[in-house]
């Protein structure tokens, strides 16, 4: 260390060894577990959920939109699509148990989504004010926190 210190290395390093502060990663913590139990299904929906219906802010009217309202844009392929994500959550509310009466009302909110969507101009505004697939992650978070309370996600 001396043979160091004589070289002029020694304050390098100690400028090394600061902390540097942390860089903000936005997904690094909200990416969903995998598996198959309550809680991962949960939290991987919450995130489709997100992504599909409030991943965008439009700066002028501060109102949310997400992938559904986008891809609608696109005539037949981007309805497709979100009607195949919204029939994933209908999927895997299945798996979790939900009740077919509970499933048929999921499956009609997709199902009005996707029919009303697929109309130009008019379904492109219908799909950033109905939002399908929050109203069926409303109706397995009820259903979670009742039949799986010790599953519940405290949010911060």
């Amino acid at each position: 260390m001396a043979s160091l210190a004589a070289d002029g290395m020694a304050p390098q390093i100690a400028v090394m060894d600061r902390a540097r502060p942390a860089r903000p990663q936005p997904f690094a913590a909200g990416l969903p577990r995998l598996g198959s139990d309550p809680a991962a299904v949960r939290q991987r929906l919450e995130m489709l959920e997100r992504v599909l219906e409030r991943g965008f802010i439009i700066p002028g009217i501060r109102r949310e939109v997400g992938l559904d309202a986008l891809a609608g844009l696109v005539p037949v392929l981007g309805d497709l699509l979100t009607a195949t994500m919204g029939a994933y959550i209908v999927w895997e509310a299945r798996n979790l148990g939900l009740p077919k009466w509970k499933l048929w009302r999921m499956g009609a909110n997709v199902a009005f989504d996707t029919a009303l969507g697929a109309v130009p101009l008019v379904g492109d505004a219908f799909d950033v004010f109905f939002r399908s697939n929050s109203r069926n992650l409303r109706i397995l978070r009820r259903h979670l926190d009742r039949h799986h309370p010790c599953q519940s996600l405290i949010e911060g």
